[in-house]
């Protein structure tokens, strides 16, 4: 496989998106162009911070060289220390026993820094809609992103810059359940997409007003599965956005205000 090639003043990213039932990562140039096809694991149970190095680890063999990394997890990450992550804490993944050791594994670690020491390089930790976001926006107004998938997710910009992260997936939407519970891809499966997609608009209701953005994206792998009907009564500001921005915006993610990546060589 041929390298990347790279001067010093377009490095080469390697963008990985972690989710809940996939890792997915790639190489892509300063255009954000990808030079290999995306390389796919599923995501392995139980998950402890090793193991998801090694994952990430093998997934990047499979690519030409890069020159920094962009990793996007799902929870509340903040400066590169994981605060919380929803399923990998799991013993078999979303929906399953939450394991306390593994809650103790991941709370309050400095998952950046670790990728970095594994990598042999520098790299960014964010959120996956956060990195999901920075393909996406205009980079002008309040612009929120949510991400439709094993549940949900969000960022949210102003101006281009990246907002303090707001963990929308773990707050009450209806009935007691949480927007995870309630839009995620288990409801997805059980409702059909038909009723799905009336859920997805209740939600873009109820935030409507707590947000009153100038642009809302809608993005992740099931917002391919919104109906057309649905996405007709959305409003003229919101765009439902393709899933590959996960790994595109693995390149614009280092030029948001607000992040700071490690710095190891």
């Amino acid at each position: 496989m041929d390298p990347v090639s790279t001067d010093g003043r377009t490095p080469a990213t390697l963008a990985v998106d972690c989710g809940g039932g996939g890792i997915k990562a790639s190489v892509l140039d300063a255009a954000g162009t990808m030079h290999a096809a995306p390389v796919r694991a599923a995501t392995p149970y139980p998950l402890p911070p090793e193991r998801l190095l090694e994952t990430i680890r093998a997934l990047a063999e499979q690519l030409p060289p890069a020159d920094r990394a962009t990793v996007g997890m799902p929870g509340m990450i903040r400066h590169g220390v994981v605060v919380s992550t929803p399923h990998y804490v799991t013993r078999a993944g979303p929906r399953t026993r939450v394991l306390p050791e593994l809650v103790t594994a991941w709370e309050g670690l400095d998952f950046q820094d670790a990728l970095s020491a594994t990598l042999g390089m520098p790299v960014l930790l964010l959120n996956d809609a956060e990195v999901h976001g920075a393909g996406v926006i205009a980079g002008a107004g309040l612009e929120l992103v949510v991400t439709l998938g094993t549940g949900l997710g969000n960022a949210l910009f102003d101006g281009g810059r990246l907002a303090p992260h707001l963990e929308l997936s773990r707050s009450p939407a209806r009935w007691g359940l949480t927007y995870d519970e309630y839009i995620g891809e288990h409801e997805r499966l059980r409702l059909g997409d038909a009723m799905w997609s009336r859920r997805v608009r209740q939600v873009v209701d109820s935030l409507r007003p707590v947000f009153l953005w100038d642009r809302l994206y809608l993005g992740g792998g099931n917002s391919r599965r919104i109906t057309p009907q649905a996405v007709d009564r959305l409003g003229d500001e919101v765009v439902v956005v393709p899933n590959s921005a996960g790994i595109v915006g693995g390149v614009r993610a280092w030029a948001l205000g607000g992040i700071s990546p490690s710095r190891r060589p």
